[in-house]
């Protein structure tokens, strides 16, 4: 490996160290807003329990996210945006 590649590589890997010990800030962050859970849902004409199996999650957790008690985290909000963005192909590849 080159040596200045690799330099790069050690420099990245210290700064994300900083980051996560919260003594640095990211240059950038990515924030994807999560679509309604429940507007999704009946989009694609599923029960409560149909969906909740689908997304991998218990029901009871799908009804906090329909009632706004709790929001959708990390690859739950990347799963509905696809799901709501392109229902047919998130169902094909969900389900099969």
């Amino acid at each position: 490996m080159d040596k200045e590649v690799f330099a790069d590589l050690v420099q990245s890997l210290k700064e994300a160290a900083e980051i996560t010990a919260g003594r640095a800030e990211p240059s950038r962050r990515f924030i994807i807003a999560a679509p309604d859970a429940k507007a999704t849902r009946e989009q694609l004409g599923l029960s409560q329990s149909e969906f909740a199996r689908l997304m991998h999650v218990s029901v009871k957790t799908l009804q906090n996210w329909e009632q706004h008690r709790r929001t959708p985290t990390g690859p739950a909000v990347a799963l509905l945006k696809i799901v709501s963005e392109a229902p047919e192909t998130a169902l094909k590849a969900l389900q099969g």
